[in-house]
């Protein structure tokens, strides 16, 4: 045996016979590759983890983003299309106020 310590967790052949030596490096290089499969799983879910949308890491929701894309396009646009797109964007509604399952009546 030798006075070299072995590596945590290995045995060293104590034969020196070329086949133990020769089976030593086989467990090594598939320890090796083992160890480097595992390097690669973890790069790949730290890519995923890391994979989330632009407007959420910037904490808006999609549909603030949506909004902000949508007026953005709509600045962009040539008379007589900016005219026709900012009429489609006016909203009416109505606010009223509910109990017990039924809307109540306002007193505007």
């Amino acid at each position: 045996m030798s006075s070299d310590p072995a590596p945590k967790g290995q045995r060293i052949p104590e034969t020196g016979s070329e086949t133990d030596t020769r089976s030593f490096q086989d467990r090594r290089e598939k320890e090796r590759e083992r160890e480097r499969e595992r390097e690669r799983e973890t790069e790949a879910m730290a890519s995923m983890a890391a994979a989330v949308p632009f407007w959420r890491a910037a904490g808006m929701t999609y549909i603030t983003y949506s909004n902000i894309c949508a007026s953005l396009v709509r600045g962009c646009l040539k008379e007589p299309y900016r005219s026709e797109a900012a009429a489609r964007e006016k909203v009416h509604f109505a606010v009223s106020k509910w109990a017990n399952g039924k809307p109540e009546k306002s007193c505007e």
